[in-house]
């Protein structure tokens, strides 16, 4: 994404004007006390009480939780997959290519405002992530796409319905290794921003969730702008740190004609007690299947197929 045109006159003192006023907000928040127990939700994230009611700067927890098995959730994880990968598959392969898929990915809570009921409320965040994929059939292990994405989440809660309203960038790279590669390869500059909103309902174990996005200023021009969304997840009673889970994320595109993308995960996940004043921090083995128009950048315009096995860290 090229660099903004507009100076920056002013810029000094619209950010002492926000500082002053994350201060004033954090000194407001009330501190956590070692005792108190941490609100749990159902769908497996926590609010600590200090954070539950009022207005907090910096929120440790989120309101809305983290989609299981939307392969573009912004989480950290590292993942093998075997499959067929149109472009990247190497004609000579019997057993389909393997990569290695990784993600870099992390939230900031900005503020939150509390509602009613501890843990219900509104909350303003920062977020990112990088997503890459590796040839793990080649030599050098050479990269193959990297999808660079920034966005800002406004979350919403109350009781068992939340919402996700997020404006974000993601631009696409492919990677030098792979350029460089003798077959001929022809490179999208594929970047866009998008405005994407998701309702959820959790149902004790269940949830659900739905929506869609719509893209704009998008490069190449002829992508098409929109994109529906949804899903399901299932998580079973916690056995003290251990919990079963598993999640159906599906997307669809205008630019595949709403030829549908779906994505799989169950496994388990770990979620040791926090310290006080600490957020929980939760780790998932996930088996995972996916099968349609690619999720990776550089390859949109792809129809692929893969298995495999991932580690996730969700804070």
């Amino acid at each position: 994404m090229n660099p903004p045109e507009t100076p920056f006159i002013g810029t000094a003192g619209v950010l002492r004007g926000a500082l002053l006023a994350l201060a004033s907000l954090a000194l407001a928040t009330r501190p956590l006390t070692a005792r108190q127990t941490p609100i749990r939700f159902s769908c497996g994230a926590e609010v600590h009480p200090g954070d539950a009611r009022g207005t907090v700067a910096f929120p440790q927890d989120e309101a809305f939780c983290p989609l299981i098995a939307d392969p573009k959730e912004i989480r950290s994880f590292v993942a093998i997959q075997r499959g067929e990968f149109r472009t990247i598959d190497d004609p000579e392969a019997t057993e389909g290519t393997m990569l290695g898929s990784v993600g870099l990915g992390d939230r900031l809570g900005l503020l939150r405002w509390g509602g009613g009921k501890p843990g219900d409320g509104f909350q303003l965040a920062i977020a990112g992530a990088i997503f890459a994929q590796f040839d793990l059939s080649s030599r050098s292990f050479d990269l193959i796409n990297a999808d660079y994405l920034v966005g800002i989440p406004f979350t919403f809660r109350y009781s068992g319905l939340t919402a996700r309203l997020r404006a974000y960038h993601q631009s696409s790279h492919l990677g030098d290794e792979y350029l460089l590669r003798p077959s001929r390869i022809e490179r999208e500059n594929l970047s866009f921003e998008s405005i994407e909103l998701l309702l959820s309902q959790e149902l004790g174990p269940l949830r659900l969730y739905g929506g869609g996005e719509q893209l704009f200023r998008r490069e190449p021009d002829a992508v098409d702008p929109r994109l529906a969304h949804g899903g399901a997840e299932l998580r079973a009673p916690a056995a003290g740190a251990f919990t079963l889970l598993a999640g159906i994320d599906i997307k669809a595109t205008e630019q595949h004609d709403w030829k549908p993308a779906w994505s799989a995960r169950a496994g388990f996940q770990i979620a040791p007690a926090a310290h006080a004043g600490h957020p929980l921090r939760r780790l998932s083995v996930l088996a995972e299947y996916y099968q349609g128009p690619s999720p990776y950048g550089q390859f949109f315009q792809d129809d692929i197929r893969y298995a495999g096995i991932a580690l996730h860290l969700i804070r």
